[in-house]
């Protein structure tokens, strides 16, 4: 990639928008085509920094730390929408805790005491939250800055993006018929928002591969409940019944959120397959591809990482994506 050089990046989730304000920073003249601006399923997401259920893990783990890195920092502007919070993982079961959470500063087993009941053991430490519709907002106010443009439309492949030097696919579930990808498969997510009756620190339950989360992540004025995890069901149609569940596993814990007000639902599709995908590839018609999508519910948690790494991709191939 040189200096000016005009690049592509397909996709408005937090995976398109990090990948063309790191290349755009970095001097390319980025355009941002999606059909959605930002994209539906970041603006659902919770969100709390930490790998979840995603591999391969050595990569997870480097991409993961880079944008933990990030975060820090983006936690010394309230205007992100970043912010480090402290607060508890709990199990049922005495799981150990993850290695990611072992290295978050304040880490330390709970008292039993600081338990809910029901929990037989829990860890606690400080990590970033992030509001999502103010941290997209902000990346793309940061992308206008370096020079980035945005252009909402449906694209039919890939090839519809050109011309273009290069291209980025940062399309998440889409790139399941976009490429296609039949190893793409989405899980659908559900987040309840609410007023806050008090709430500053986050909890989060180690539900393992169940369906049915339990956490809750407070902004300020507002607390995200989650939630569920639907693997291979893709609709978006707010789901009342999954809601309740959400409601009632998240009072259970914490009984101040009965007296919270109901705003909105959010619901997105984590775009999961095997590993994630971030390699070079090149299209029929010569134009060079770099591929970042696949991050499953960690999305955010990978964006900095993944974001860096498909730059580098770009540069150290000279900007052809292959």
């Amino acid at each position: 990639m040189t200096a000016g050089e005009r690049v592509v990046v397909v996709g408005a989730g937090v995976a398109g928008l990090t990948t063309a304000v790191v290349l755009a920073e970095a001097g390319a003249s980025v355009h941002v085509i999606a059909e959605q601006v930002p994209g539906v399923t970041s603006l659902a997401a919770g969100a709390m920094w930490g790998p979840y259920l995603v591999e391969p893990k050595d990569k997870v783990d480097q991409w993961g730390q880079r944008s933990l890195e990030i975060f820090r920092k983006l936690a010394e502007d309230p205007s992100t929408g970043v912010r480090l919070t402290s607060g508890i993982e709990a199990s049922r079961t005495a799981e150990a805790p993850p290695d990611w959470a072992t290295a978050l500063p304040g880490f330390r087993p709970c008292e039993p005491t600081e338990l809910p009941a029901g929990f037989s053991a829990g860890y606690r430490f400080t990590v970033p939250l992030i509001d999502m519709p103010t941290y997209l907002d902000y990346l793309l106010r940061r992308l206008d800055v370096a020079g980035g443009t945005v252009e909402r439309r449906r694209l039919a492949s890939l090839a519809d993006a050109s011309p273009a030097p290069v291209i980025v696919n940062c399309t998440g579930l889409g790139a399941k018929n976009l490429l296609p990808d039949p190893g793409l498969r989405p899980i659908r997510g559900q987040h309840v928002v609410v007023t806050n009756p008090g709430l500053t620190e986050f909890f989060s339950e180690d539900t393992g591969l169940s369906p049915d989360l339990l956490c809750f992540y407070p902004h300020g004025d507002t607390v995200v409940l989650g939630g569920t995890a639907i693997d291979g069901e893709g609709d978006l149609t707010a789901d009342d019944k999954a809601a309740a569940g959400i409601l009632a596993r998240c009072t259970e814990v914490e009984p101040r959120l009965a007296e919270a007000r109901v705003l909105e639902h959010r619901i997105g599709t984590r775009p999961t397959r095997a590993t994630v995908r971030v390699e070079p590839e090149r299209l029929e018609d010569g134009t060079g591809v770099v591929h970042n999508y696949g991050h499953g519910g960690a999305g955010v948690t990978l964006s900095w990482g993944c974001a860096e790494e498909a730059a580098s991709l770009l540069t150290a191939d000279g900007g052809d994506g292959q």
